[in-house]
């Protein structure tokens, strides 16, 4: 579990095919030191798995899954990622509850100035739009953020400047696929409801 909260934005070193399947390394010298291999680490909000550390970088193995659903497989060298270790116990939850199970991509409409801030604006094909409400939570690359507007076929949220200068949406332009993972709680009422329509039936 985690919260969206950004701990730290690496810069990938590498991805490409091994005798193991694919693999990610990632620059990441705070989050390197305080993991463990078998750790869980959120990047651009997707959980992976801690299978190598060393000298401040941090390797993943990547499903076919985890590529197909996300927008690691979009990666570069040097591409800056989102970061955030696993909630500890005893940690606050400053965010919203983030599982790191990533629904689908959405791409970039408009990322605009506006003063200090910035308008990200989203598409949100229809068959998503049931899970955002205004002012309800999303994850976005990995970072809690709320629903500002929502529009026919898109959606906004606003970006302070603390969260331009500490995540990679600093870097964001139109076209960029962002990595959506909608609220868990919602997704539950779904489920439930369906079960429960189902059993009247």
């Amino acid at each position: 579990m985690f919260t969206g909260l950004i701990e730290e934005v690496g810069s990938v070193l590498w991805i490409r095919a091994t005798k193991h399947g694919t693999q990610l390394q990632i620059a990441a010298p705070f989050t390197a030191k305080n993991l463990r291999r078998g750790d869980s680490v959120s990047v651009n909000g997707c959980c992976l798995t801690a299978e190598g550390i060393r000298e401040g970088a941090i390797t993943f193995d990547l499903l076919e899954e985890t590529l197909a659903r996300t927008n690691l497989r979009t990666l570069r060298r040097e591409s800056p990622v989102n970061l955030e270790r696993a909630l500890a116990a005893s940690g606050r939850l400053g965010g919203h509850f983030v599982q790191g199970h990533i629904d689908c991509t959405l791409k970039v409409i408009s990322f605009t100035e506006s003063g200090a801030d910035g308008r990200l604006e989203v598409e949100l094909p229809n068959e998503f739009s049931r899970y955002l409400i205004s002012k309800g939570s999303i994850a976005l690359n990995g970072i809690s953020l709320t629903i500002a507007e929502l529009l026919p076929a898109s959606f906004v949220v606003w970006i302070i400047p603390t969260t331009r200068r500490e995540t990679n949406l600093a870097k964001v332009v139109p076209g960029d696929l962002l990595n959506v993972e909608f609220d868990l709680i919602g997704k539950y009422v779904e489920r439930l409801l369906a079960h429960k329509t189902g059993a009247r039936e």
